[in-house]
């Protein structure tokens, strides 16, 4: 008896220095959960922001005094600090009239294919028509395909019926190009609403209708909003699409700057303010509508 009281300290004192001594991988995941992971993504979240800071920096100073030195030069020399380059970008009307031509260009054709791929999302989820999965079928298949393959045959088919360096056009060509995007995303999420939650609202006596604006639509928001951020930063941020298919008498910010770039390449004054409202206007949409964005982006992620 006694030799097996003595036996028992002894056995488990392995069991307990092994738990004193967590192995190197735990504790190198103890660190990262504490400060110095977020030490680390404050550091990557500056790099990151460090050209958005530059740019603003750069529309702020002179013309002079970005030729005789870098933006850094501001946090010694504040005095260099001016809001002369965006009067000069407000009297501009080329680069002003691109920033409501990219406008009347980002809004119809984020509301189109979010409006749009919500629609067919839903349908492709809920309603049983012939074909469905087929037709589904051809739209992921159309995700894959790039959009230069399609830009010499949708201009002869513009020029042709009239829609070639105009608004509509560049609409319509970001609209077909995103649907495929927008429909499978919305139809995914719209699949995992439960069954017995539409059935009830349908004893209720509604419609499809009103099944999709009372109940569908709101439980989509999040998704919705995702989609809604992608587009508008796609189509925003376009500049091979503005390039072919805009009016070059009014062109989008993207290629304005860049007409800038080439005929007046000392016109400092102008590109640098236009590049950072070129710039700010897509993050403070981001930023905006991060909340929802995060939500659409981790829908379904935990089960």
């Amino acid at each position: 008896m006694s030799d097996a009281l003595a036996s028992t300290p002894t056995s488990a004192q392995p069991k307990a220095a092994g738990r004193a001594r967590p192995s190197l991988a735990a504790r190198v995941a103890s660190a990262a959960g504490g400060g110095a992971l977020r030490v680390f993504l404050l550091l990557v979240a500056l790099f990151w922001l460090m050209p958005t800071v530059g740019l603003l920096l750069s529309s702020l100073r002179d013309p002079a005094d970005i030729a005789a030195g870098g933006w850094w030069t501001v946090f010694t020399e504040p005095a260099q600090i001016t809001a002369e380059n965006y009067s000069a970008l407000l009297s501009n009307d080329t680069v002003t009239g691109s920033l409501l031509s990219t406008v009347m260009i980002t809004v119809p054709s984020t509301v189109l294919v979010v409006v749009v791929g919500a629609l067919a999302g839903y349908a492709f989820a809920w309603i049983d028509f012939p074909g469905r999965d087929w037709w589904f079928l051809l739209v992921v298949g159309l995700l894959v395909v790039p959009v230069q393959v399609a830009l010499v045959p949708v201009s002869e088919l513009f020029g042709a019926v009239g829609l070639f360096e105009t608004t509509a056009g560049v609409v319509l060509f970001h609209v077909a190009f995103g649907l495929p995007f927008a429909i499978f995303l919305l139809r995914n999420f719209f699949a995992e609403i439960p069954r017995e939650l539409l059935e009830a609202a349908r004893l209720d006596g509604a419609g499809e209708i009103r099944l999709f604006a009372r109940v569908v639509l709101p439980l989509g928001g999040p998704a919705i909003a995702s989609l809604g951020i992608f587009q508008f930063l796609w189509v925003w941020n376009d500049m091979l699409i503005a390039l072919i298919f805009a009016d070059s008498d009014s062109p989008p910010i993207t290629v304005a700057l860049q007409q800038q770039v080439r005929q007046f390449g000392n016109n400092v004054d102008v590109l640098a303010p236009g590049a950072f409202v070129s710039m700010v206007i897509p993050l403070a949409v981001f930023f905006a509508f991060q909340r929802h964005f995060v939500n659409g982006v981790m829908a379904g992620a935990v089960k």
